[in-house]
């Protein structure tokens, strides 16, 4: 199999999943070296991108994903109106953030920073799969565990929880350490919003 044809093959297995597929499955698939298929990917990408296409390929959760450019979102949130509606409103981000920057974490400590109680934005979260329930803390009532999940990662698009952009807190000594400025995770989103070709 010349390097054309694993190019196609590694398009048409991106092009299928809906969840990421990780190096060492595409190298299994073709029988070549994790180095091998990065450099495939690197050339895939590059083919796309100069043909004009409107499917790029890019890296979340420790993997490759196929999508569509950003340009596009719009017409697609049109043609596909459920999208539109499942943006995340500014509770969900707020309470994503937390979770994302001190999880584990339970719903008690997520409405002690908000200030507010969140069960319904915590069920949303769940429905949509950005976060999981881990376990349940020790102690009394012995509440549940919340965290990220990788379609989190995907969501936003990060390799994993060490590209979350760095914390900013409020200088004000009258607040709590713990007032997480939210609009820090507010990071360039392309995985979710850019509708998936093998949906």
């Amino acid at each position: 199999m010349n390097k054309q044809e694993q190019k196609k093959v590694i398009e048409a297995l991106l092009f299928l999943s809906e969840e990421q597929v990780g190096v060492s499955k595409i190298a299994g698939v073709l029988s070549i070296s994790d180095d091998e298929v990065e450099t495939l990917v690197r050339e895939l990408k590059d083919d796309l991108a100069k043909s004009d296409r409107g499917l790029q390929v890019f890296e979340a959760a420790g993997g490759y994903q196929m999508g569509t450019i950003p340009e596009l979102a719009p017409l697609l949130e049109r043609a596909f109106s459920e999208d539109v509606s499942s943006n995340l409103s500014g509770a969900a981000l707020e309470a994503l953030a937390i979770i994302a920057y001190k999880q584990p974490v339970t719903r008690i400590e997520i409405e002690s920073i908000r200030g507010v109680r969140c069960e319904h934005i915590l069920e949303n979260l769940l429905k949509r799969k950005l976060i999981k329930i881990s376990g349940r803390r020790e102690g009394p009532g012995r509440p549940l565990l919340y965290c990220t999940t990788p379609d989190f990662l995907k969501y936003f698009g990060l390799m994993d929880l060490g590209d979350l952009p760095p914390l900013e807190f409020e200088q004000n000594e009258d607040k709590p350490e713990e007032d997480i400025e939210v609009e820090s995770l507010e990071v360039e989103n392309t995985g979710e919003e850019n509708t998936e070709a093998g949906d």
